[in-house]
């Protein structure tokens, strides 16, 4: 009599593609995000779903996760990374837009995270958050990230 052993399926855990101008394209999960130093941030920010939201979120520096990955910044030219932007995607279709100089320290400086959790809720299954502290509106919070992209290619501007 044969039988049928099944094993439980694990949930995947959730990777996103950073792409782009870069010199490392790389997939990251929330585990390898955690490699990165991680900062806390306490936010309130208004849903025009469910009102007011507040949360406790922890994660890497987009600033420092994008920077290891070597933006294609062209060093002859300066204030080069001016000219970037960073799209992200997440797995439900939402998208948000950002400047480099919004995160870059010599210029914007906000500490827009990667969260890796949020209020001690760990984001290995769902993946990272896009989390803007600065922004009153959480329209460009992206949860699970899927994509990351990277573009310098204002050609025009050169």
């Amino acid at each position: 009599m044969s039988q049928s052993l099944t094993q439980p399926v694990a949930d995947p855990v959730a990777e996103l593609a950073l792409t782009g101008d870069v010199a490392r394209p790389s997939r990251l999960t929330v585990s390898d995000l955690l490699a990165w130093p991680q900062h806390q941030e306490r936010v309130s920010f208004e849903c025009a779903t469910s009102g007011v939201q507040h949360h406790h979120f922890a994660g890497p520096l987009l600033h420092d996760v994008l920077s290891d990955a070597g933006p294609a910044f062209d060093p002859a030219r300066r204030k080069d990374r001016l000219r970037f932007l960073i799209a992200v995607t997440g797995t439900d279709g939402h998208h948000a837009l950002l400047s480099w100089a919004e995160i870059d320290p010599d210029f914007g400086r906000a500490p827009v995270l990667l969260a890796v959790s949020i209020d001690d809720t760990a984001l290995d299954r769902p993946g990272p958050q896009l989390v803007l502290p600065q922004d009153r509106c959480g329209a460009r919070h992206i949860s699970g990230i899927n994509a990351i992209h990277v573009d310098g290619g204002y050609a025009a501007w050169r």
